[in-house]
């Protein structure tokens, strides 16, 4: 994949932009479960287990903010084409208000089932 500037990117829900938002991160892992056993000489052994996702995304307040605990369908642009996409609950809402700035807002999410990478 080419290269690709950070403006090309989008949170939405659903097929809705999220208005203000300016950044968004994802952590995507998977657990690992150890299966060493004597066979193994010395060297632990490991197989991979369950995934997750969670991350955070944030921005201008712009609009209602999105409800703690509420599950979404978000949509992680990377670029017009391309996406993360799966349903996931709000698990913290920031807001930040501050005399001399913009009002701005943060939220926290994890996924609740399976993440797709594809083409929008």
């Amino acid at each position: 994949m080419a290269e690709a500037a950070g403006k090309s990117g989008y949170v939405k829900e659903g097929s809705n932009i999220i208005a203000g938002m300016k950044s968004w991160n994802l952590d995507y892992v998977a657990n690992t479960g150890e299966t060493t056993d004597f066979a193994d000489s010395g060297h632990k052994t490991f197989i991979i287990c369950l995934d997750e996702w969670s991350g955070s995304f944030e921005g201008n307040l712009d609009g209602t903010p999105m409800t703690l605990g509420a599950s979404y369908t978000l949509n992680l642009l990377l670029t017009a084409a391309l996406r993360y996409y799966g349903t996931a609950f709000i698990t913290g809402v920031h807001p930040k208000v501050s005399v001399d700035g913009v009002n701005s807002i943060s939220y926290d999410f994890q996924g609740t089932a399976g993440l797709t990478y594809g083409a929008v």
